[in-house]
């Protein structure tokens, strides 16, 4: 079983920063490829960024790009998301996912968090 937990979401103007955290405990970390998603009011959970086992190769969604930046420590367990330039459509409730791959997908996650609300004011 693997087990994920977010942190690090809340409100923030636009143009600042934040940093997601998700800290993944159970089976072997450096197995699983891990992403970020996202969930707006009456939207559909969409992908963020992804990053595989290793760490060398990412991949963002098109409206992220150049913003934020996915990274991740295997020897602590964590995945990060470190959100710049933040604008108020990136206001939404932000999941961590993981699958055990050694791509990056941007879909077919098997374990996911409980999400953390991130809220970009005008």
């Amino acid at each position: 079983q693997v087990q994920l937990v977010e942190s690090g979401g809340g409100l923030v103007q636009a143009g600042g920063s934040l940093k997601l955290s998700c800290a993944v405990s159970g089976r072997t970390f450096s197995n699983f490829a891990m992403g970020w998603f996202r969930q707006a009011p009456g939207k559909e959970r969409e992908f963020v960024a992804g990053i595989n086992r290793n760490g060398d190769t990412t991949h963002y969604a098109d409206s992220v790009k150049g913003r934020f930046t996915i990274s991740r420590d295997n020897a602590e367990k964590m995945a990060y998301l470190q959100m710049n330039s933040l604008k108020p459509e990136d206001t939404a409730v932000y999941f961590c996912a993981a699958v055990r791959s050694y791509l990056v997908p941007t879909g077919g996650y098997d374990y996911w968090g409980q999400g953390t609300q991130v809220t970009v004011s005008s």
